[in-house]
């Protein structure tokens, strides 16, 4: 058996084994935004999976090719996989652990639910206007940007771009800063027709203070000055709450398997 790269103008084939799925980097990929695919047909295919960043989503008939061609590569060192959480998700999921053993860790990651006309512009403007006078929040410029690709808990905030350029087309992003040092941010990890899937974070020094709050409610106030919906899912609890401090409802846990390079060494 063989798997098939699967060209922008034809994902249509593969469409609708991933009907169903609520999540942004799917549609990315199937709209021709972002992302590749790959089938064990080009034509009327049983199986697939979506690459993009650093996600992995599969669908159809549980296939080990897909599972391990080219995702398992020495050159990536991360990998997060998900399963369909249909009747099938159970198979693909043993296939990973088949294919990658130590290597693969089972996490569970929360999905927040995908509702436009849920948030409340005032109670965002209001989170934006507790910033401390030490900070300040802007949109993230070109020299912002340059100083996530310099700052490895900032990099996803900008790395699925090739540079400002297509930034500044394709995405969005809010910061803050103190004394002109990125130290929070939220931002676009990729983007999709009609939104972009939120990446955000604070430099350890700087948590605890609200930022990230700030950074979520100003990226979405823009996001609504657009005509964009923020899509938002959550590695841990800590996300889903503040996911809901910004207005967004708890869907549901879902499982995920973290795969490590060859190189990685695991930590307890």
């Amino acid at each position: 058996m063989s798997i098939y790269r699967i060209e922008k103008d034809h994902m249509e084939c593969i469409s609708p084994l991933f009907a169903g799925w609520q999540e942004s980097l799917i549609w990315s990929c199937l709209q021709g935004c972002m992302g590749e695919a790959w089938a064990d047909s080009p034509i009327q295919p049983d199986s697939a999976r979506i690459l993009l960043a650093d996600f992995c989503f599969f669908a159809g008939k549980p296939d080990r090719e897909l599972v391990t061609e080219e995702v398992g590569s020495k050159s990536r060192e991360f990998l997060i996989m998900v399963p369909p959480l249909d009747e099938t998700g159970e198979s693909w999921a043993e296939e990973i652990e088949k294919a990658y053993g130590s290597r693969c860790r089972r996490v569970e990651r929360y999905a927040i639910k995908k509702e436009p006309g849920i948030f409340d512009r005032k109670k965002l403007e209001e989170i934006v206007n507790t910033l401390k006078p030490e900070y300040e929040v802007k949109l993230i410029d070109e020299e912002v940007f340059s100083q996530t690709r310099n700052l490895p808990w900032a990099l996803d905030f900008t790395s699925q771009f090739a540079d400002y350029e297509e930034y500044h087309r394709r995405g969005l992003g809010a910061a803050v800063l103190r004394q002109g040092k990125l130290v929070a941010g939220a931002s676009s990890y990729t983007v999709y027709q009609g939104g972009i899937e939120v990446e955000i974070g604070t430099e350890q020094s700087h948590r605890r203070k609200g930022l990230a709050s700030v950074c979520g409610a100003r990226l979405i106030l823009e996001c609504l000055d657009r005509g964009w919906y923020p899509s938002w899912d959550a590695q841990n609890l800590w996300s889903v709450g503040l996911a809901e401090k910004l207005g967004y409802h708890f869907d549901r846990p879902y499982p995920a398997w973290e795969i490590y390079g060859e190189n990685h060494m695991q930590s307890d």
